[in-house]
């Protein structure tokens, strides 16, 4: 691909404002540290910014653990890395010089050790810069001796301090160890988690009553018992005056009838009734309406997503979608409406519908997927004993009616009758009350039962995902190791390519942009990583410029879309940064032979910033990342004076460096 073609294809892709599948910000104290927190916990969050990367914080941390009185051979060495890591002598100022040679004077002051002997070798290393390459041999035979911590955090600190003769030598060293640890602890298998969305907590329908049908049953019961027991008596009073023996014979045969028909009836029509059938119904229609667009949507594609993927043997993808269509209707409804709320994104619900869906298919697997909580029918025995029983009391009335009627009053039969209408007529009403209402308290239990154990189950089911996201999740300083190793193996390709030896080389500089469309994500007080990069490498030769950049498929290490150009000194016009708060930060580069290339170096942060977060400091940290700083420092004086600002800026006042040991 040409250059122009590159350019074009680079300024549509990150003027855009599409191509952010997700971020988020991981809840960390890893970098948080009190205000009154002591020197040695300073120094220890210090540190570990150091190993993650952020060198600019980790300066600060550092500085101020010695300022308060923390000062050993350790801290100084780790201070030193610090002041030059992702640095070159032109990023340091003259300030930061003299405190340098300040340091390297203190060498001999502290107690022997390990610490004190790589920090020798520190500052034997930045004065043998520029020297002949057999003038380096000492150092590099005392490198080689030092500790492998201490001999490792050197060279993956001061890679871009190093140069010339000196880094020739250790460049194989170097690559050797980006190669062993590029692909180390399971990258490939855990990069995906770092950019995974925190999942949100388990929900569950909670139980409704129905109180507008439940508070008019329970109101007119007691009116409707009240009459039964009135027409009762009265009924029992009038057969009793005119027979006492057969009165109590018919009052007992009915009490007995009564409570038989109560007993088992209640186990006939008490119970609730089965739950009606919710799958196996046809699949929707081509022509039914899609669903609103939003969160409802995208809950809906995860379901048909996860259902087709986690199907029980045997099944299609069609033939499982097309029988389970009611059910994942019904259950994408459900968690839409738990989860409807601003900012939400599906990402955080995957954890759930996934969940759904193999319990779908072990339900059906179980054979109660029609009916979760299978009920058994209702015995021939109490339909019969109830029928029977019913039979007996109306008997019963009967006769205590006709036996009622038996007297000489001419009124009593037409009060028999009545009692005993408002009897049956009342007794009915309420019994049908009265098992309305004990189904909806049987509904209102098995409801509150099923809503905690579904419940349970998915806080089971998300306690499991969080606790393997943690698991699997990398580190920062996982993230950074990777990435540094990422960066060494494509200077080296780019130094094979161009048949380059670091002596070749005035100086470079590397520069790590995010490429669209991407997952991005960070901790607390961290910089953004991003799930796909763009690496701009700049070597500066006594010829001119040589440019390489690629896209990075984190994940797996893969590149693609190589580009490669070379222009001289005086060709770059022009280098500048532009701030866009609604955005983010672009790097332009103006040649004069050429149009302007824009890199995206950072987006907007927007509302992903926690509230104990600085915005400013945030920002500061992600360019520095980056390598926004030292870059556009060494463009932008080579676009001002040519190449005479690299030899003016050269490495000479390294050289007055010495340990006094």
């Amino acid at each position: 691909m040409n250059d122009s073609n590159g350019a074009a294809h680079s300024s549509a892709a990150y003027d855009s404002t599409i191509g952010i599948q997700a971020e988020t910000v991981h809840n960390s104290n890893v970098y948080f540290v009190h205000h009154d927190a002591s020197p040695q916990e300073k120094f220890r969050v210090g540190v570990q910014l150091l190993e993650d990367g952020i060198a600019s914080r980790a300066r600060e941390m550092i500085s101020d653990a010695i300022a308060h009185g923390y000062h050993h051979a350790e801290v100084r060495f780790h201070w030193v890395l610090a002041m030059l890591s992702g640095r070159t002598h032109h990023d340091l100022s003259p300030e930061e010089l003299q405190q340098l040679r300040k340091a390297s004077m203190l060498v001999r002051t502290y107690a022997e050790g390990q610490w004190k002997q790589a920090l020798r070798v520190t500052f034997d290393l930045l004065a043998a810069l520029g020297t002949a390459s057999g003038a380096t041999g000492p150092v590099l035979k005392e490198l080689q001796e030092l500790p492998s911590r201490q001999r490792d955090a050197i060279l993956r600190h001061l890679d871009l301090m190093l140069t010339g003769g000196l880094k020739d030598e250790l460049w194989a060293e170097t690559l050797e160890r980006a190669e062993a640890e590029r692909f180390g602890n399971s990258r490939d298998r855990r990069v995906w988690a770092y950019f995974e969305l925190p999942p949100i907590g388990a929900r569950a329908v909670i139980p409704r009553l129905d109180t507008t049908a439940a508070a008019a049953a329970q109101t007119a019961l007691p009116q409707r018992v009240a009459l039964f027991a009135v027409s009762s008596v009265t009924l029992v009073t009038l057969a009793w005056i005119a027979h006492p023996a057969q009165a109590v014979f018919e009052s007992l045969v009915a009490l007995g009838a009564g409570h038989t028909a109560a007993r088992f009836g209640i186990q006939w029509w008490g119970r609730e009734p089965r739950p009606d059938p919710v799958a196996g119904s046809p699949a929707p229609q081509p022509h039914s309406p899609a669903p609103p667009p939003g969160f409802t949507r995208s809950v809906q594609n995860r379901f048909d997503h996860y259902f087709s993927v986690r199907r029980p043997h045997g099944f299609t993808t069609d033939a499982w979608l097309a029988h389970t269509a009611e059910v994942r209707s019904k259950l994408a409804a459900e968690i839409a409406d738990l989860y409807r709320e601003s900012r939400i994104s599906v990402d955080r619900v995957n954890w759930l519908i996934r969940y759904l869906a193999e319990e779908t298919r072990d339900r059906y697997a179980k054979g109660t997927l029609v009916d979760g909580h299978p009920q058994d029918s209702t015995p021939i025995r109490t339909k019969a004993l109830t029928v029977a029983s019913l039979a007996v009391l109306a008997v019963a009335a009967l006769s205590a009616l006709g036996t009622a009627a038996s007297g000489a009053t001419q009124q009593r039969p037409l009060w028999a009758f009545l009692a005993l209408l408002g009897a049956a007529w009342s007794g009915h009403a309420a019994a049908q009350l009265w098992v309305k209402l004990r189904r909806e308290r049987q509904r209102l239990a098995r409801e509150a039962r099923e809503y905690q154990e579904e419940l349970a189950a998915r806080e089971n089911a998300y306690q499991r995902w969080k606790s393997f996201l943690d698991a699997t999740r990398p580190t920062e300083q996982e993230m950074e190791t990777w990435l540094t190793c990422d960066k060494t193996a494509f200077v080296d390709e780019a130094l094979r390519h161009h048949r380059l030896t670091w002596r070749d080389l005035i100086t470079h500089t590397i520069l790590v942009a995010p490429a669209r469309p991407y997952k991005r994500a960070r901790v607390q007080g961290g910089s953004w990583r991003y799930s796909q990069y763009i690496i701009q490498l700049f070597l500066f030769t006594r010829e001119g410029i040589r440019e390489v950049s690629a896209e990075l498929k984190f994940s797996d290490s893969t590149l693609k879309n190589e580009q490669r150009s070379n222009y001289r000194f005086d060709a770059l016009s022009s280098v500048q940064v532009t701030q866009n708060a609604d955005v983010g930060y672009d790097l332009e580069l103006v040649l004069t032979n050429g149009p302007a290339r824009k890199i995206r170096v950072k987006d907007a942060d927007a509302h992903q910033l926690a509230p104990d977060e600085n915005a400013r400091e945030i920002l500061e940290i992600s360019l520095s990342a980056s390598g926004l700083t030292h870059t556009f420092r060494l463009l932008e004086g080579i676009a001002a004076d040519g190449k005479d600002w690299v030899e003016r800026h050269s490495s000479d006042d390294l050289t007055s460096f010495q340990s006094f040991s």
